[in-house]
C-alpha cells in the first residue's frame, strides 16, 4: 500500500500487510504447486496499480475478455496477514472473508428477469465460487472459519477482483477478518503513543500460512477437477412435486459422476449432496422448495465449481 497519500511514491510504504501478504501467498502458492501436474492451467499474478483505481487487473481483464480466455475462476488475495482490528481491539486469526458479488455486474439487464423469477439473487457464478472457497478451504485446513460476505466489497474500497467480475468472469476477494485502518494508508509515525504504518511487525505469519493453504487448496482441487457439466436444466414442462435435472458431461477432464446439491431457499450454503454417475437425476423434493446445482467430479473426487440449472421445456 501507500502511505496516506497514495500518489505519495516518495515516502516509505512498506506496505507489510497490504499487499505483501497477498503477494506472499501468491508466491508461496506457486512455490508449492509448481512440485504438481495438473491438467488445467494456474496463473499466479501480482498486479501494480491497484491503489490508483485498479489500473493492473483492469488492464489484465480487459485483455482477457478481449482474447477470450477460459477463467474458471479468480481469486484476488488482498491483506491476508493481520489479525487484529482497530478501535474495537479483537484479535482473532480463525476467520477469513471471502467476498462475492450478488446480482452480476456483467449483462444484468440481460439476465434480470430470470433472476427475479426464478429467485436467483443469491446464485450468480462469484457467489458459487465463495461457497466453494468456503467448502473446501474449511475442509483441509484447520481451525479456519471461511465466513461469506455477501457484498463484492468493502466500503469505500475497491479489489483487483471486480475489473473481473465486471467483464464477466467468475471472481472473489478473500481477505483477513478484521482490519486495522492504523495500518492502512498511514504515514509512518507515532503519534498519542500509537504506532502508525504497514510495518512487518503487525503481521500473523500462522494467519496468512493458513490463508494462504485455503487459496492452495482451492486452486488444486479446482484444478485436478474436470470442467464444470454443460447445459444443466431443470425440467418445468409440468407441474410436479418431484424435481428432475439434466446435463450433458464437461467439455474437459474425466469423471466418475456428479454431485446434485441442494439447499433451501434461505440457506447461505448448500445442505444435501446426492451422487450419481448418470447425466440426469429425478429427486423427491420439490423445485418450488430448494434451489440446486449440478457439479462434476473427476477420478481423485476434486469438485468443479457447480452449476445452477437453466429452465428446460
Amino acid at each position: 500500500s501507500r502511505v496516506t497519500d497514495v500518489m505519495n511514491r516518495v515516502s516509505d510504504a512498506p506496505g507489510a500487510n497490504d499487499d505483501g501478504s497477498g503477494v506472499a501467498g501468491v508466491i508461496e502458492a506457486a512455490r508449492i504447486m509448481s512440485k504438481y501436474k495438473f491438467s488445467a492451467t494456474v496463473i499466479f499474478v501480482a498486479v501494480s496499480g491497484e491503489e490508483q483505481s485498479l489500473l493492473g487487473s483492469g488492464f489484465m481483464a480487459a485483455k482477457a475478455k478481449k482474447e477470450a480466455w477460459n477463467i474458471e475462476a479468480m481469486l484476488n488475495n488482498d491483506m491476508i496477514g493481520s489479525n487484529n482490528a482497530s478501535e474495537t481491539q479483537i484479535i482473532d486469526n480463525t476467520k477469513l472473508r471471502v467476498f462475492s458479488e450478488g446480482l452480476p455486474a456483467f449483462e444484468l439487464d440481460k439476465n434480470a428477469k430470470n433472476i427475479r423469477q426464478f429467485g436467483l439473487e443469491n446464485d450468480g457464478k462469484s457467489r458459487q465460487l465463495a461457497r466453494y472457497v468456503k467448502e473446501i478451504g474449511e475442509r483441509y485446513v484447520d481451525q479456519l472459519e471461511v465466513k461469506l460476505i455477501y457484498r463484492n466489497d468493502r466500503f469505500l474500497r475497491g479489489g483487483d477482483h471486480t475489473p473481473f467480475v465486471e467483464n464477466g468472469f467468475t471472481a472473489v476477494r478473500i481477505t483477513e477478518m478484521n482490519e486495522n485502518f492504523e495500518h492502512q494508508h498511514q504515514d509512518l509515525r507515532t503519534d498519542k503513543g500509537v504506532k502508525y504504518g504497514d510495518l512487518i511487525e503487525f503481521m500473523d505469519f500462522e494467519y496468512l500460512r493458513k490463508n494462504t493453504a485455503v487459496n492452495i487448496a482451492v486452486l488444486a482441487n479446482l484444478a485436478k477437477a474436470p470442467s464444470m457439466p454443460t447445459e444443466v436444466k431443470v425440467d418445468v414442462k409440468n407441474l410436479s412435486n418431484s424435481t428432475f435435472l439434466y446435463w450433458k458431461a464437461p467439455v474437459n477432464g474425466t469423471t466418475k459422476g456428479y454431485y446434485i446439491l441442494m439447499r433451501e431457499t434461505s440457506s447461505p450454503v448448500w445442505q444435501k449432496k446426492f451422487f450419481t454417475t448418470a447425466t440426469e437425476l429425478r429427486l423427491p423434493y420439490s423445485k418450488d422448495n430448494y434451489l440446486f446445482a449440478v457439479q462434476s467430479i473427476g477420478n481423485e473426487d476434486n469438485e468443479s465449481l457447480p452449476v445452477v440449472p437453466a429452465v428446460g421445456r
